[in-house]
This record gives structure tokens, C-alpha cells and sequence, in this order.
């Protein structure tokens, strides 16, 4: 038989008190009214969205936040409704210990713009549309031409190698797409037009045309050319 010790007893009280305490402080916690709401922007974008407007996906049928209880939040829902938005790539919502409505956003972040018949817009690293901000104007390259003959996964990983690579960012400014799926791109500082081909050997073609580019440079002869010829991997092929 064993023995019950004023120490077995202390450790049981011990227990007791703890659990008490976390269903104490977790119904403070579950009752306690929302203050307000704060929204962090997260990335290196420019702001393209205003917070009022994550604000308003906020508090949507929740007129007076202050009469709300946390517990009486679709957190879920919530993060849903900021999330369908167009501009917005990812965003966490979930209420801090002090009764703050937060949301913490991701941006998406645009590729290229397009201008065709159906209007203006970005594409992002997805290759998805993305509206245009009254906010702020991105500086990428102007997309045109059958934008729908190619993937919208190849063009994107074109305007992705465009975006994070120095010297493509400074010079390639636009990309028309033919109605066979070809790419041509210009150049922002030489009339000379860019023949891409299809987005296929993509990483290869422009670092063909970056060392080209250095070595007409160097050789003051890039005012020459009419027309640049990516198509072929193991060459480039100008044209005067």
C-alpha cells in the first residue's frame, strides 16, 4: 500500500493550480473585446495597397469591433476574405494577447504590365493577373502582343530572370509576344530589337546575350545592329 507524502500532496496542488489558472486566463483571453486593428506590410515592395483597404476586408460585417469578443471571430474567414484579394499574395490574421486585430500581408509582386484591348495590368511571379495600384506604379517591363500564345509559367520565369538579374532589370523594358509563342524584347538604351525565340533555354539565351552585350561594348559596336538572334544557344546572330 503506498503511502501518501505531504510531498505527493504539494505536487497534486501544484497541478491543480496550473490547470486552473490556463482555463482561467484562457477564458480572460476567449472574452476579452477587440481594440483594434493593425495591419504590417511585409516584404521590400512599395506599398500598391492601402491599409484602410486591408481594414475594411477586416472588420466586413463587423461594424463595431469593440462590442466583439475574440471568441466571437471567424479568424478563418477573416484571413479568407484578405486573402481574395488581388493584390495580396499571403496574409495572417489572428487577434494578440492584448486584443489586437492583426493582419500581417504579403504583396504580390508584379512582373511585367500588360496593355491590350481588355485594358492594363501586371503579371505576377505566378503568372497570374494583377491590378494596377492608384498607389504606386512598378517599374517592369511593358508587356505585348498575344500574351495567351505562350505559358504563363514560361513567361513568367523569362520576367523573373528579367527582375532578379541587375543588368536584364536596367536594360530589357519591354516583351512583345508573337502569335507563335516568340518573344521579342527591347533594349532601353539601343534601337536594336531582342529575338528571344520561345521561352525555352531561357538562363542560356541571356547569358549569351550579357556577354555579347559586353563585348560589343567594349568594342563600340552595339550602335551597329538592327537585330539581335537569341535563337540559337551555342551563338548570337546580329544583324546591322
Amino acid at each position: 500500500m503506498k503511502i501518501v507524502t505531504w510531498t505527493n500532496i504539494r505536487l497534486l496542488l501544484m497541478i491543480g493550480l496550473v490547470i486552473f489558472l490556463f482555463s482561467f486566463t484562457s477564458h480572460r483571453n476567449a472574452v476579452r473585446k477587440i481594440k483594434k486593428t493593425e495591419v504590417v506590410f511585409v516584404g521590400e515592395n512599395s506599398l500598391f495597397l492601402e491599409t484602410k483597404t486591408v481594414n475594411k476586408l477586416l472588420i466586413e460585417k463587423n461594424y463595431d469591433l469593440k462590442t466583439i469578443r475574440k471568441d466571437g471571430l471567424d479568424l478563418n474567414k477573416l484571413e479568407k476574405s484578405v486573402n481574395s484579394h488581388p493584390m495580396i499574395e499571403e496574409a495572417d490574421v489572428y487577434v494578440s494577447v492584448d486584443g489586437v486585430l492583426k493582419a500581417v500581408v504579403k504583396q504580390k509582386t508584379p512582373l511585367g504590365r500588360v496593355f491590350d484591348e481588355a485594358g492594363s495590368f501586371y503579371i505576377d511571379y505566378e503568372g497570374n493577373k494583377m491590378p494596377l495600384s492608384d498607389n504606386y506604379t512598378a517599374r517592369v517591363p511593358l508587356i505585348s502582343g498575344e500574351i495567351t500564345a505562350v505559358k504563363k509559367e514560361k513567361l513568367s520565369e523569362v520576367l523573373k530572370m528579367i527582375a532578379t538579374d541587375d543588368f536584364l532589370k536596367k536594360n530589357i523594358i519591354g516583351v512583345q509576344v508573337l502569335p507563335n509563342g516568340s518573344l521579342i524584347m527591347a533594349n532601353r538604351n539601343y534601337d536594336y530589337q531582342i529575338d528571344f525565340g520561345r521561352a525555352i533555354n531561357i538562363e542560356r539565351k541571356f547569358k549569351n546575350y550579357k556577354a555579347f552585350f559586353q563585348k560589343a561594348v567594349s568594342d563600340s559596336i552595339l550602335e551597329k545592329y538592327r537585330r539581335i538572334n537569341l535563337k540559337f544557344t551555342k551563338q548570337v546572330v546580329c544583324i546591322k
